[in-house]
């Protein structure tokens, strides 16, 4: 790795470490309605108690109260159900100008644990101000970044105060980038990409550069009208955009001049109406339709394909669903996709990353999201990280 570990640390630290974390978590009424983003948490807090730090301060932010003290957007909230998962006693710095954080945090001791209020209740934290960083780095002794999902953000507590304090991948960044790594760093050929949604407009950075990495790229959902609109097939009524014509035929090429080969529909499902369990049929593509004919979903033709590419493949990334499986029928090629990426995963064949909010929805929905090799819920970052963009929190942890 580019980058320091936990691992490169030696026991007894006798040390503070300021960590930042993403504990961006769902509230309602002022509870948290799910932890999953605290238990992400946990290992690096450990491994750095076990190791002998005095201290562990994390860094967060909630919302987006642009640079305001907002109430509602406090972290404090958080403080009992981490407590409760860590089984210590989680302390609460306001971080106010007239008791600023530092002033907790410079007695820790025992491995003790500080949550500081909202990192964008500082005005500077966005823009990545030098003294909210200095801020921050008054707080402890080393930087720990356990955010991924922020890390395609240079904001103070993600970026700056790496350049300050020594700085190190926590234990939940590590995982996430080594993932990462072997789906595009360094994969095993052949690599499968799986890449859906409902707009090209909105993946033009991530479809040209996987045809540049990826031996195969299979593209689904409404995108996939485009591209075969642009082949000259009748769409019907479905989600097209037609102004993008001469972009797929562009991106079509460039997969052609780098070896990857594009997967696109055999044939779709059709329906007029989008409702759970509307009527519909399987049409190969070019078939006629009329105006009120939308594509919803791949049809099991191309199903048949892609997992027959699947079976040979070593490394899949997938972003994207290859239908609207939010309503049955629909979710049909998704799931058969999915189970069948999860049988080859579990089996041994395959590496299998995905992510991405509808990604990470339809494998769960398909009931794999465990069994893939990673599943990365970080959202922007790992969509930009696909497109092959520098990540500021990830590069200012390099060596």
């Amino acid at each position: 790795m580019p980058f320091k570990t936990l691992d490169d640390l030696t026991a007894p630290l006798g040390l503070t470490a300021v960590v930042r974390v993403d504990f961006n978590v769902p509230m309602e009424n002022g509870r948290v309605t799910d932890d999953t983003r605290l238990r992400v948490a946990l290992p690096t807090i450990r491994k750095l108690q076990s190791l002998g730090a005095e201290g562990v301060v994390l860094l967060a932010h909630f919302d987006r109260p642009k640079g305001r003290r907002v109430a509602e957007m406090s972290l404090k909230p958080i403080v009992e159900p981490l407590s409760a998962l860590l089984g210590q006693s989680v302390g609460f710095a306001e971080d106010t100008p007239d008791h600023p954080a530092y002033l907790d945090a410079e007695n820790l001791s025992g491995g003790a644990v500080l949550l500081v209020e909202n990192t964008r209740f500082h005005a500077g934290e966005e823009t990545n101000d030098p003294k909210v960083a200095e801020h921050f780095a008054q707080l402890g002794d080393i930087y720990v970044n356990d955010a991924f999902s922020a890390a395609h953000r240079a904001h103070a507590s993600t970026e700056g105060v790496a350049h300050i304090l020594p700085a190190y991948a926590g234990e939940s960044m590590r995982r996430e980038l080594t993932a990462l790594d072997a789906a595009l760093g360094n994969p095993q050929r052949p690599t499968l990409g799986i890449v859906g949604g409902s707009k090209v407009s909105t993946k033009l950075d991530l479809l040209k550069n996987l045809v540049s990495k990826l031996d195969y790229l299979a593209i689904g959902g409404g995108m996939a009208n485009t591209f075969l609109f642009a082949q000259g097939y009748d769409v019907g009524g479905s989600l097209c955009e037609k102004d993008l014509k001469d972009t797929a035929l562009e991106i079509m090429a460039a997969a052609a001049q780098a070896d990857c080969r594009l997967l696109l529909p055999l044939d779709v499902v059709v329906a007029q109406e989008f409702k759970a369990n509307a009527a519909n049929r399987t049409e190969d593509i070019g078939a006629p339709l009329t105006d009120a004919d939308k594509i919803f979903d791949a049809g099991p033709r191309t199903v048949d394909e892609l997992c027959k590419i699947m079976a040979s493949a070593k490394t899949l990334i997938w972003n994207g669903p290859l239908g609207v499986f939010e309503l049955p029928p629909f979710d049909a090629a998704t799931v058969a996709a999915a189970k069948f990426a999860a049988q080859q995963t579990k089996s041994g064949k395959l590496v299998a990353v995905a992510g991405g909010g509808d990604t990470v929805a339809a494998l769960n929905h398909a009931g794999v999201a465990d069994d893939m090799t990673f599943v990365s819920t970080a959202g922007g970052a790992f969509l930009e990280w696909m497109e092959g963009k520098v990540l500021p929190g990830v590069a200012a942890l390099e060596a």
